[in-house]
């Protein structure tokens, strides 16, 4: 989930939000006016966010703020910071005894998020703005396809937007130069294809260019008389400042920033590399887990999953797991024909899925899912597939993009799979839900705990097995190929970043132990070390859901319902590890009591 990625508050009443001048919640009022108290304030801290990353509101479909960028000044950071201190004491102020369910847990989670914005600022993580995989460049040009094209007013937008790239360019260069000084800095390799990347957006000119797409057709709704208007003047900018603005970042990177990456793949060679490692952990898969002890979980369970693909192995008479992988990587058989055939057959597979969701879901996703090909300018580092969100009332569908670029080496066995997991069941459906369930506050319906989402969608696709899907062998040793690859993410991101691992040894565990294609297994091994720990979080979030639904099913035996405990897991919205793990206890109760779970929306 990329950009990965809300009600007009007027400027003056969203300063007084962050500094506190709002009349505080006292501990001596009744349940109900601190309830409202708290909602007010999550209110205003839901707006302070919103108009902070206008381009976050762009995705979610808020468009008030579509002609803003974020500010990613250092300065600006030091604002963020005041923010966040300001809002963390007024809501730690907040007499929450008496609260209901929700409301406390809302306020818990919220001090949470504040407490671990302010320890990514005292890291200073955001020195590090540019990387191959989700790099400030990326994400800009990835935002165009999330922004309403629909009325002149949008282009008009859209036209403010691109005058303000060259400041944000601007900005992450100052940033970036920060971060050397202090020793914060990507390695080598990986911002030459940074380098690589921008200077690939800065080519196409005019219509063709990344940014300048949106102009080369026009929708009805915009007045002919505005079009020509239009056209010439976002051309412009595009030609004149937002390509020379990328050429500019591309020059930097390359003659200045990149020669200074850091020399080693790992974390650990940054300042305070373990306690950055760990925190990025915890971030991440919203544990606290011992980077030992998730290696040699992922050691376990890659012995596990092997074992399963080498009975099919043996089903399909091949002599052992390793001549099948041999075998099936040259078979041209299991590979595509054509960059179509890809988008093909994740759109049937996501066809075949919706009408089964109700026989194991209560909840079903209202918005629309559709299929396209990742951008071509970042195939060479993109994953096999990945979704961004539509919007909560539908106007925007979510988008799962997929990876046609090097199709003759792209194998056609893990698409299923990967269809659902970002599909139905898995990220559609799941964002799709949260973003309307009632009665919660917007950033829990906006929640990114990636350890649940991620879990969830990798939960999603070995629910596809019991739903009576990979009937083909292969298919299903491609699904056994998805799973090892989260258990593999295990061993390899604690590798990398926690045991000294180089590259050369990742890609060699990688291909002893994944089906993976080798311009797949070259782009995760990059992905991993720079997005440090959230490879961990699919494999650690999905054991989770297994485990509370095992712990279900022991509990409540006859009375358990497949429906009712998939529902109980999506009604909440996303949540840490350990927060879904008690909400799940309280509804075993509430079950075998045959009431209902206190608290749910």
């Amino acid at each position: 989930m990329n950009l990965s990625l809300r009600r007009t508050l007027s400027l003056t009443a969203l300063a007084a939000a962050a500094l506190g001048t709002v009349a505080p919640v006292q501990a001596g009022d009744d349940v109900a006016t601190r309830v409202k108290g708290l909602n007010t304030l999550l209110a205003e801290q839901w707006e302070y966010n919103l108009k902070d990353s206008p381009e976050f509101a762009t995705i979610i479909g808020d468009y008030r703020y579509n002609d803003k960028v974020s500010d990613a000044s250092l300065a600006h950071v030091q604002e963020q910071k005041k923010a966040a201190e300001d809002f963390l004491a007024r809501f730690q102020a907040i007499d929450t005894s008496g609260f209901p369910e929700q409301d406390l847990l809302s306020q818990k989670l919220m001090v949470q998020q504040l407490q671990d914005t302010l320890k990514g600022i005292e890291l200073k993580n955001y020195e590090m703005p540019l990387d191959q995989f989700n790099g400030i460049h990326l994400q800009m040009a990835q935002l165009v396809a999330a922004i309403p094209f629909d009325s002149t007013k949008h282009y008009e937008d859209y036209l403010a937007r691109l005058h303000q790239i060259p400041v944000i360019i601007d900005q992450v260069i100052e940033t970036s130069r920060q971060g050397e000084k202090d020793g914060l800095i990507q390695p080598k390799y990986l911002l030459e294809k940074v380098s690589a990347q921008a200077a690939s957006i800065a080519a196409p000119a005019g219509e063709t260019s990344a940014f300048g797409q949106p102009v080369a057709k026009f929708p009805d709704a915009v007045p002919e008389a505005d079009r020509k208007r239009l056209h010439d003047a976002i051309v412009q900018a595009v030609d004149t400042e937002v390509r020379p603005a990328y050429t500019k970042l591309a020059a930097f990177v390359a003659t200045e920033y990149a020669p200074k990456g850091r020399t080693q793949p790992g974390l650990w060679q940054l300042p305070d590399g373990d306690a950055r490692y760990r925190f990025a952990i915890h971030s991440m898969t919203t544990t606290d887990k011992d980077p030992q002890v998730i290696h040699q979980l992922g050691l376990s369970e890659v012995k596990r999953i092997e074992g399963e693909m080498t009975a099919i192995a043996k089903k399909l008479h091949y002599k052992d797991l390793k001549t099948m992988r041999a075998e099936l990587k040259t078979d041209p058989k299991v590979h595509a024909t054509s960059r179509q055939q890809i988008v093909d057959l994740y759109t049937k597979y996501i066809a075949q899925m919706q009408p089964k969701l109700p026989e194991v879901f209560g909840l079903l996703p209202k918005t629309q899912v559709t299929v396209v090909p990742v951008q071509e300018y970042r195939e060479k580092e993109a994953a096999a597939a990945e979704y961004n969100q539509g919007t909560p009332d539908g106007s925007r569908p979510g988008m799962v993009y997929v990876n046609t670029g090097d199709y003759q080496n792209r194998s056609l066995l893990p698409i299923e799979d990967t269809a659902y997991h970002e599909g139905v069941p898995g990220h559609h459906m799941q964002i799709s839900i949260a973003q309307t369930l009632p009665g919660l506050p917007p950033f829990r319906q906006q929640a990114g705990y990636t350890a649940y989402i991620e879990g969830w969608a990798l939960y999603a696709e070995g629910l596809g097995k019991e739903m009576g899907f990979y009937q083909e062998p292969l298919n299903n040793y491609g699904r056994l190929s998805g799973e090892l690859l989260r258990a593999d993410r295990l061993v390899l991101d604690t590798g990398v970043h926690y045991k000294h691992w180089t590259r050369e040894q990742m890609i060699k565990f990688f291909r002893e132990h994944s089906s993976e294609d080798e311009p797949d297994i070259q782009a995760e091994t990059d992905r991993y070390i720079a997005f440090p720990a959230q490879a961990l979080a699919y494999k650690l979030g999905q054991l989770k859901i297994l485990e509370l639904r095992e712990r279900a099913k022991q509990a409540l035996g006859g009375k358990f319902d497949i429906r009712a405990f998939h529902d109980e897991i999506l009604n909440g919205g996303a949540l840490p590890l350990d927060v879904l793990d008690a909400r799940v206890d309280g509804w075993i109760s509430a079950q075998k009591g045959g009431g209902t779970a206190a608290g749910q929306p």
